[in-house]
């Protein structure tokens, strides 16, 4: 543009601008012979002269443009930079076979920090070359170019380029700093500051740049700078570069790869090579304009003498192929490790740890911009186990069922979770794909999770818990014959207990009377049932919630309803399976933890949040209901899932009313499983359907069996503590001497000791009056637990040896004898 076409109402400005313009196109080049180097040293004098005219004598532009310019007192400005750690990428890991194993990514500017080592010297060359060829000969600041940029500056209207490397560094330090707020009107206004078209700013740019160089070697310097630019969209730093746009490493990069990443650098926006249909800059053109730069740039590697002729001829002839390798961002990458879900988890988790900052904000910008190196629990050996043998049975999706199933293990003692995997694959995308999801079935919902699911017949452990704590033992009798219950049978101390009469069904078969030993064996709701009447509704609550037991639902509450206790909460995976590992671990629970330890970006360590452990059950109660859940495994409806390895075992099953979720959960003394399956949504009875040959209420037993094989191999496993009498048998029953007594009296005074009494309808000899008690069974003075049967002989008062009752005898009525029950047949039931 003609200079009178720049200031047409300023004509002190147009010849100005006119006079300065050769000034404006002056280039240093490397002198070739003496008289060059006499005539730029000329010239250089000459733009000083100028440079320090303008700093010194403001006047030349007026007091007002001096002041606004910021240029009164130029060592009076700020010079210590503060150079902050430039965002990296944090990398999460696994362990494999023994080893840690990358498995995701999260930036927000792709970047990784190399030495000097680890850039190739042609790079190092084409930067200084292209950018800033007299870098290690000069100060901080690029005189020429500095004037140059100055008088377009002041002249033109508008701040133009010229700057050293040094100076460039510190242009994009202070943009860097941008990058890391989060509130857009700070980000603006941060931007304006580091990189606002003002005079100001190019002075106090200056001033920083001088500081830096007292400070930092030429060496540091350079690095830095290829360490913090940007070359496109996300992608910052030269090893990053290389990586994606040639898929090798900044030491490996070729002549013509080198001297087109420098090419970028330019103009980012506009000479990326990612962009195959830009019309402009794209494939079909041979990357036009970023080869007219990158040509550039060889072109002064020749004039520099950093390479010669020949080579600058073969580059030049070199087209332009990028190798675009992208490096995601977030936990896509995970799901080759089966480990996707996971990975989400381990995000949700710092995003929700104080511990990686106050804020949310905070936390997101520790993550995607704190090269954080975070070393994960999760055991890829054994997720693929788990992985496989979910997937052999459990597709991804079927067009009968909204079909979710999921595995997860935690270790005892430490609360570190080994596996966790889902029948869905991840998708996070705002595109819905039949058979993924992003939700994780294992977890709560404010961790990326769901609102849980109805446990079943696994919360009779928490059952067990109040039964043991209330004083009852696990081999006193329970009659399991009422189906329907007033709630005036329950009592609970955490509040009233108010409704309709409620109904219990027995999905398998039932008894009239069992002890709470086959009755958990066998999972039979009615005597769980029974058992509740007998027990503080708020003692079997508080027994769950002291394991860490809590809703899925993020604010959620559990229920206190008596049908509670045949699992109607929706709980996570991981809640019960932490929960199970409590009692396994004699009572004392550890919190999940998915992070063993995290590395900042210079390897110090970064604080992590550990596993807290609390003894959340008694150990005698621990020990007594791990006893009776060892039942459940050995001969009760979780046999067909024991791998029967010698390790020792407990368990429970879990099916919802009309198996629209199905459990079972698992504890050695070393780790805990829970697997689910069942109804994401909807109501779809899963005995109505097969996967692969197996029915859909018995699948968890062939989904189990090798998940725990592979944990017992790895863990091996204890035996568990023998519970003390008092767990087995409670306070032992003496049976009263009732001999002449009525039937009803005795029978009155039998139920009055905790006894179930029942009268044998036919009488025997006895020297007692006909009509009385002859004896009873078991005998008077014997010990029995509390809830034992004791049958009422009536007299029919002959003497031993008489064959037939006096005339007259009355003949005492009594109930059918109790049958004995039969043991569990090994297969999951409703609530089972």
């Amino acid at each position: 543009m003609p200079p009178q076409d720049r200031f047409p109402n300023s004509p002190r400005l147009s010849a100005l601008d006119a006079r300065f313009a050769p000034l404006k196109r002056f280039e240093l080049r490397t002198p070739r012979t003496r008289n060059q180097a006499i005539l730029q040293f000329l010239g250089l004098a000459l733009v000083a002269a100028v440079l320090m005219s303008l700093f010194l004598l403001p006047g030349f532009l007026g007091a007002g443009m001096a002041a606004a310019a910021g240029i009164n007192d130029f060592n009076q400005l700020p010079a210590n930079l503060a150079i902050q750690q430039f965002a990296q990428n944090s990398t999460v890991y696994a362990k494999q076979g023994g080893k840690d194993v990358a498995i995701a990514q999260f930036y927000a500017q792709n970047r990784q920090d190399v030495g000097w080592n680890d850039v190739s010297q042609t790079v190092k060359d084409a930067v200084i070359a292209a950018e800033d060829p007299r870098f290690y000969t000069e100060g901080a600041v690029d005189v020429f170019g500095t004037v140059r940029g100055a008088l377009s500056t002041v002249i033109g209207g508008d701040v133009q380029g010229g700057s050293s490397i040094t100076q460039q560094y510190v242009k994009n330090v202070e943009v860097e700093k941008c990058e890391a707020l989060t509130d857009q009107k700070k980000v603006q206004a941060c931007y304006d500051d580091a990189a606002g078209v003002t005079l100001q700013r190019k002075v106090q740019e200056m001033r920083y740049a001088v500081g830096l160089e007292k400070k930092y070697s030429k060496q540091e310097i350079l690095m830095g700078y290829l360490n913090v630019v940007g070359f496109g969209g996300q992608t910052y730093g030269i090893q990053a570069a290389a990586q994606y746009y040639f898929n090798t490493s900044a030491k490996n990069l070729t002549l013509p790869q080198a001297a087109t990443l420098v090419a970028i650098v330019n103009n980012p926006a506009n000479l990326r090579i990612d962009e195959p249909d830009n019309k402009d800059n794209g494939k079909a053109n041979g990357y036009r304009l970023t080869k007219e730069r990158r040509d550039y740039v060889l072109d002064r590697m020749y004039v520099n003498h950093k390479i010669t002729a020949a080579e600058r001829d073969a580059a030049k002839k070199t087209p332009i192929a990028p190798t675009v390798t992208p490096t995601a961002s977030g936990c896509s990458t995970a799901a080759k490790y089966n480990a996707a879900f996971f990975c989400d988890y381990v995000r949700d988790v710092i995003l929700n740890d104080p511990a990686y900052g106050k804020t949310s904000d905070d936390r997101w910008a520790t993550l995607n911009r704190g090269g954080l190196k975070i070393y994960t629990t999760l055991n890829l050996d054994l997720q693929a186990v788990a992985q496989q043998s979910l997937s052999k049975y459990i597709p991804a999706s079927r067009p009968d069922i909204d079909l979710g199933a999921s595995n997860v293990s935690v270790e005892l003692g430490t609360g570190r979770i080994v596996t966790m995997v889902q029948n869905k694959s991840f998708n996070n995308t705002d595109q819905p794909v039949d058979g993924a999801t992003a939700v994780n079935y294992n977890t709560d919902e404010a961790y990326g999770g769901s609102e849980g699911f109805q446990t079943g017949s696994t919360f009779k452990a928490f059952d067990l818990a109040g039964w043991l704590e209330g004083g009852h033992s696990l081999y006193e009798y329970v009659d399991a014959s009422q189906h329907t219950f007033p709630m005036s049978d329950f009592h609970s101390t955490c509040g009233d207990v108010s409704g309709p009469d409620w109904p219990v069904s027995n999905d398998e078969g039932s008894a009239s009377r069992l002890s709470v030993m086959s009755a958990t064996a066998e999972s039979v709701n009615t005597a769980f049932a029974m058992m509740a009447t007998q027990t503080d509704l708020c003692s079997i609550l508080n027994a769950a919630k002291s394991l860490g037991v809590h809703t899925a639902k993020t604010g959620g509450t559990l229920n206190s309803y008596p049908s509670m206790i045949l699992g109607t909460n929706n709980i996570a995976p991981l809640t019960m399976a932490t929960a199970y590992a409590g009692i396994a671990n004699g009572g004392q629970v550890c919190t999940p933890i998915a992070i063993d330890k995290v590395l900042n970006a210079d390897g110090t360590p970064h604080k992590v949040s550990a596993s807290t452990c609390t003894q959340g059950m008694p150990k005698n109660i621990a020990a007594g209901v791990s006893y009776a859940l060892q039942g459940v495994m050995k001969d009760g409806t979780a046999t067909s899932a024991n791998p029967w390895d010698g390790t020792p075992i407990m368990g429970k099953t879990g099916t919802t009313d009309d198996s629209l979720q199905n459990w079972l959960i698992t504890s050695t003394t070393k780790v805990a499983q829970a697997t689910w399956v069942g109804n994401v949504s909807g109501s779809t009875p899963l005995r109505s359907l097969d996967f692969d040959g197996i029915g859909g209420g018995d699948v968890k037993f062939s989904i189990v069996e090798p998940i725990q094989a592979a944990l017992d191999q790895l863990y091996g496993g204890d035996a568990f503590p023998e519970p003390d009498s008092s767990m087995l048998y409670g306070s032992q029953v003496t049976v009263p001497d009732v001999t002449g007594k009525s039937p009803a009296e005795a029978q009155s005074l039998l139920e009055g000791l905790g006894l179930t009494a029942s009268v044998d309808s036919t009488p025997v000899a006895s020297d007692q009056p006909a009509g009385t008690v002859a004896s009873t069974d078991p005998s008077a003075g014997s010990s029995v637990d509390p809830g034992s049967s004791v049958t009422i002989q009536v007299s029919s008062g002959q003497q031993t040896g008489s064959t037939a009752p006096p005339t007259g005898a009355p003949t005492a009525p009594g109930p059918t004898p109790t049958p004995t029950p039969t043991p569990g047949n090994g297969r999951g039931g409703g609530n089972g």
